[in-house]
């Protein structure tokens, strides 16, 4: 490891010190030039001249500049000089590399006065001229430099441009005037504070790694800071590497060896050789500890920590001693012992964790906490005498030792009159009766099979306590407890746990859960803020004086009843509550909350509920998914400002008071025949499928909330004239849903709704031709932009009006219109119409087309129009904004002529009688004719030629078209990127 540090080894002792520190260290992360101890590691950099290297080392040079591999061999010495510059360009650019390199990489010094930089060009080499007197062995295997490798020296100053400044003169130079020059020696820039400060980040491994970079940074890091702990965990040190770094470093604080093979040697040099030792651990290894070792310890006059770990201590029939006047913290886990005596006066924390021994002699008058748990062997007298003699005891652990009885218990409560936490979990033999323990915070007492209603008794005078832990429990029946600290229980797995009765000011948090026969639970606190009672089958009195309280979940609790909506209710005993949630509580039926506090309620999964009150002014969200029997519902006052009740099919009584509400869902009440919505602010109701709701209702509605811009009334079947005529209210009114309803006359729809944008008539069958007569007549509603009437029985006549004379239409919908026939635009007398099935087509040549303001169409929807034969739209049409048609399912459609300058999207899919198609479309970038099974290529290659703008062809299940035959269509069209033909016929 030594060809690693080189020069920066000082003395022999310090270069053996380096060879033990750095002995694990990966040396195929470094490549380097040799073995021998003068080599060092070359980095390579890659740049756009060749490959470069730059090096810490003292190298050789020749002559001719080149090393011939038959001129080396393994331990003889090579050297050679600079050579012979071949070029000034080459060198000019080494110049402007070098120069760059300092400028943008850190900053790089040495203690030289000039630096050189060659290129091996050769294969002789002149070893009778050396840079240095000291030789550098290079063996078999080593990297050296090539005919094509470039060795640079860096240099920080300007020295190396006159150095290169003087080769590409053509000066060799002088070989004397170079043999006493220093090498180039490359070190970063950093200040030593800076760089201790970076390396105490390091683990002792990257210190190592770091450390053989350069001798700056190997004196940083052997700092004697980052080496006071020797942690050596699961490491395979060696007793002589660890003896000489113990010798370096003999003011290190922290040995750990656990792992580590042969630890008991280690820890004997430990002990031996650093005097000021503070923290010791060791175990997991081969080898049994003796007296000697513990002997040893005792030497350690700083030692306040000692951790053995999995260890055999002694033989079988030998006490081991534990004997020392500082140590404070003594951890002994999992570790196999006749008998331990510990025998430390300043002892305050002891762990014999999962220790196997069957006696404890502690002799430790300090001692604060102690852990047995887990000693299966510990008897119940050895538990007793062991704590005897602590009597500053505040915290033991006796988890999982079986002999451990209630008569020890009592003489721990009379040695340890301190005690405050006490964990007793999994001792089956313990039933807490007649054991006091007034000081007592924390108590834990999972699984313990003795324990009973009656150990509750003893637990209550336990005034201190705050916290209680009786999970699995099995034979506890109830708890009541009136403590004024307690501040949590944990009741989990309690199959016989009934009743929970708790007391206390600073209660905070309770766990019940999986009590399957738990009754009644009551709490009185000011401190508990959220209580979660979840999957509770058998709850069903609940009380609660807990002021505090802002979150209850009482999810899947099945039994419990209406009364429950007292106690959230202003008076009940919670004036905080904010949030309940009541999910899937199926024995509910009327559920009546008055709250001012209440902002979050949920309902979901309450199917028994028939009848819903809240007046909670400040509610602002509400669930009721799954409340489908819900009968009667008032929201009188809420906060609420939006409201969906979902799907409520026998829903006919409904009343809401909202100042805030800006949205309204009732879709799905089928049967909701009277409604009193007093929403000032309201602007989106949605009534679909309400068929009972009356024209009364609705004026009353339209009355009490002016400000409704969005209203739905689709398969509203009840709703007549009167009730259209009360739309004169609603002066915002833009969206108005009206299909799927028997209405024949429109007239008060376009007398009273002028500010109407969206009208939608799906479906209505009982519509005329002289229903929509003033659309298109008349000049009704004036800011009309779109309109509906897909599957709708209008005619022919009245589509033609529409599209004629509505030209502020920008979207309309013809899908399904059966009395729809051919689409035919042309221009008479000035004016646009819609032709007849005429099929030669007058079109005027205008000079001047665009001058015309034209319509404002800009998406027109035909689909599945069985009749239509024929579409044509000319540039006459004035359809100057029309970006998408859709006339997807057209069976019978044959013919489609479009002259559309903004036509962006084209879908002619399933059109299975399409066989002429003539498109100007310079702005279409989308066309589908999938399945048209009678287009041929020529047809498509003809329509497409005129679409410059085309990027996405879809051509599926065109069996007319061949793929070999794609190529003609993309010289037709340049633009096309992408030609969906997955299932085209080869």
């Amino acid at each position: 490891m030594r060809s690693f540090i080189n020069d920066t080894i000082i003395s022999p002792e310090k270069e053996k010190i380096e060879d033990l520190v750095f002995k694990d260290l990966d040396l195929s992360l470094f490549p380097h030039t040799g073995t021998g101890s003068s080599i060092h590691p070359v980095i390579p950099i890659q740049s756009n001249i060749e490959d470069v290297f730059w090096s810490s080392s003292y190298h050789k040079r020749s002559r001719n500049g080149s090393l011939g591999s038959s001129q080396i061999q393994e331990n003889q010495v090579s050297s050679y000089d600079p050579p012979v510059m071949p070029s000034q360009t080459f060198f000019q650019r080494k110049r402007n590399f070098c120069r760059n390199f300092s400028q943008k990489r850190a900053k790089f010094w040495n203690h030289s006065k000039t630096s050189y930089s060659h290129t091996a060009s050769g294969h002789g080499a002149d070893s009778s001229n050396s840079h240095r007197s000291k030789d550098h062995n290079v063996s078999e295997g080593s990297q050296i430099p090539d005919e094509n490798m470039t060795v640079i020296y860096y240099h920080s100053d300007n020295s190396i441009d006159n150095h290169m400044d003087s080769d590409v003169e053509g000066n060799d130079g002088d070989d004397n005037s170079n043999s006493d020059k220093d090498s180039c020696e490359v070190r970063m820039d950093l200040t030593e504070d800076l760089l201790h400060m970076v390396f105490s980040f390091l683990s002792h491994r990257d210190l190592c790694k770091a450390g053989s970079t350069c001798k700056q940074w190997h004196s940083a890091s052997t700092h004697e800071d980052f080496w006071r702990s020797l942690n050596f965990k699961n490491v395979n040190i060696t007793p002589e590497n660890f003896a000489a770094i113990c010798r370096r470093y003999p003011n290190a604080t922290l040995v750990n060896v656990l792992g580590v093979p042969h630890f008991n040697v280690l820890v004997m040099e430990a002990t031996s050789s650093l005097r000021k030792l503070e923290s010791l651990s060791f175990g997991k290894g081969q080898g049994i500890l003796d007296d000697g070792i513990f002997h040893s310890i005792t030497e350690c006059h700083y030692l306040k920590s000692l951790i053995i770990d999995d260890a055999a201590l002694g033989n079988v029939s030998q006490e081991i001693t534990i004997q020392h006047s500082t140590l404070c913290d003594l951890k002994i886990i999992k570790c196999r012992a006749l008998r331990i005596s510990v025998r430390c006066p300043r002892l305050q924390n002891l762990s014999l964790k999962r220790s196997s021994m069957g006696h404890a002699i502690l002799i430790c008058p300090q001692l604060h906490v102690l852990n047995i748990s887990s000693c299966h062997k510990l008897s119940d007298a050895g538990i007793r005498s062991a704590t005897a003699t602590c009597p500053l005891l505040i915290s033991l652990d006796m988890s999982f030792c079986s002999n451990v009885s209630d008569e020890t218990l009592r003489e721990i409560a009379f040695t340890c009159p301190n005690l405050q936490i006490l964990d007793a979990s999994y001792c089956p033999n313990i039933s807490l009766e007649s054991v006091r323990l007034p000081m007592l915070r924390d108590l834990k007492l999972h699984s313990c099979e003795g324990i009973s209603t009656a150990s509750v008794t003893s637990i209550s005078h336990s005034y201190m306590l705050e916290a209680l832990q009786l999970d699995c429990c099995s034979l506890l029946t109830s708890v009541s407890l009136d403590l004024p600290h307690l501040q949590s229980i944990s009741l989990v797995h309690c199959r016989k746990f009934v009743d929970l009765n708790i007391r206390s000011p600073a209660f905070s948090s309770i766990k019940v859960s999986n009590c399957p026969i738990l009754r009644r639970i009551i709490i009185s606190s000011n401190a508990l803020k959220k209580l979660v009672l979840q999957k509770q089958e058998s709850l069903s009195i609940l009380s609660l004086q807990c002021h505090s309280l802002q979150e209850v979940d009482l999810t899947d609790c099945e039994s419990l009843k209406n009364s429950v909506c007292d106690i959230f209710s202003d008076g009940g005993g919670c004036p905080m509550l904010q949030s309940l949630i009541l999910d899937n509580c199926e024995s509910l039926t009327k559920v009546a909350l008055r709250s001012s506090s209440l902002v979050n309620l949920s309902l979901v999964g309450c199917r028994a509920v028939v009848a819903l009150e809240l007046s909670c002014l400040n509610l602002q969200q509400v669930h009721l998914d799954g409340c489908d029997h819900l009968e009667r519902a008032l929201f009188c006052p809420v906060g609420l400002w939006s409201l969906n009740l979902g799907i409520c099919p026998k829903l006919s009584f409904l009343q809401i008071e909202a100042g805030n509400m800006l949205a309204l869902e009732l879709q799905g009440c089928g049967i909701l025949s009277e409604a009193t919505i007093n929403c000032p602010r309201l602007m989106s109701l949605d009534a679909s499928f309400c068929s009972q709701l009356k024209d009364d209702s609705l004026s009353a509605i339209a009355i009490s909330c002016p400000d409704i811009n969005s209203l739905i009334l689709s398969s509203c079947l009840s709703i007549g004239y009167d009730g259209l005529s009360s739309l004169h209210s609603l002066h915002c009114l833009t969206l108005l849903d009206l299909s799927y309803t028997f209405l024949v006359d429109l007239q008060p729809v376009f007398e009273t709704c002028s500010q109407l944008k969206i009208l939608r008539l799906m479906a209505c069958k009982y519509l005329t031709n002289s229903s929509l007569d003033a659309l298109y007549k008349e000049d009704a509603l004036p800011a009309l932009r779109e309109l509906d009437l897909s599957y709708s029985t209008i005619g022919q006549s009245a589509i033609k009006g529409l599209l004629s004379w509505c030209t502020n239409l920008t979207n309309v919908n013809l899908n399904g219109c059966a009395n729809l026939h051919d689409l035919i635009w042309s221009l008479s007398n000035n004016l646009l119409s819609i032709g007849s099935t005429s099929t030669s087509l007058p079109l005027e040549d205008h000079n001047d087309i665009f001058s015309y303001p034209g319509r404002l169409l800009e998406t027109l929807n035909c689909v599945g129009c069985p009749n239509i034969k024929k579409v044509v739209i000319p540039r006459s049409a004035q359809c100057f904004h029309l970006s998408k048609l859709n006339l997807h399912l057209s069976a019978n459609l044959k013919e489609v002529d479009i002259s559309c300058p903004k036509l962006n999207l084209l879908n002619l899919s399933h059109c299975v009688a399409l066989e002429i198609l003539k498109l100007h479309c310079p702005k279409l970038a989308v066309l589908i004719i999938v399945d048209c099974i009678m287009m041929t290529e020529e047809a498509v290659e003809i329509a497409i030629t005129n679409c410059s703008s085309l990027e996405t062809l879809n051509l599926q299940h065109c069996t007319k078209i061949y793929a070999m035959n794609l190529e003609s269509l993309r010289l037709a069209c340049p633009s096309l990127k992408r030609i969906h033909s997955s299932s085209l016929w080869e």
